[in-house]
């Protein structure tokens, strides 16, 4: 499309396609830039896709290894316990557990002391795996410090602390 000067918009065709100069072109973020979370979003969004990509071969996204990596130093904890410490939603947390009790990396057992409640652990084939899935995720640690530096990192993880 183009404009009465006879030059390109940047306005979207007649099929609603946006052209793609208008899609190649430099985006300013204006009062983004200096906003925290639109950075630690964007960030976030980087770790996301490298810890995806750096474990896809044993298939573990970043939530299921939070969670196997709190039972495996919790042994008994209760789902309630463990969705309360890593913010994560009692529903998604319950279908969490269901593909990896499928995967046979993570077993439920009725708490003894609270007959409602379930106590987590990792079976044994779940142990053998988070100590791969530790690995990786050590590489996928290595990845970040190659992105920020190695002391922007510990700063970052310092600056953070408050919040975990």
């Amino acid at each position: 499309m183009t404009s009465a000067n006879g030059k390109p918009s940047g306005r979207p065709t007649g099929n609603g396609k946006a052209r793609r100069d208008d899609a190649d072109r430099e985006v300013g973020l204006d009062a983004l830039a200096g906003h925290a979370g639109y950075a630690v979003r964007r960030f976030q969004i980087w770790i996301f896709q490298d810890f995806i990509k750096t474990l896809a071969a044993v298939d573990i996204r970043p939530t299921q290894y939070s969670v196997m990596t709190v039972i495996g130093a919790n042994p008994g904890l209760s789902q309630m316990a463990v969705a309360k410490r890593l913010g994560i939603e009692r529903a998604r947390l319950v279908h969490l557990l269901d593909g990896l009790e499928r995967r046979k990396l993570v077993k439920r057992v009725q708490s003894p002391s609270d007959r409602r409640s379930h106590a987590l652990y990792l079976t044994a084939q779940g142990e053998t795996s988070l100590r791969q899935f530790k690995r990786l995720a050590a590489e996928h640690e290595r990845h970040v410090a190659e992105k920020i530096g190695k002391e922007n990192r510990e700063r970052l993880l310092q600056i953070l602390s408050c919040f975990t």
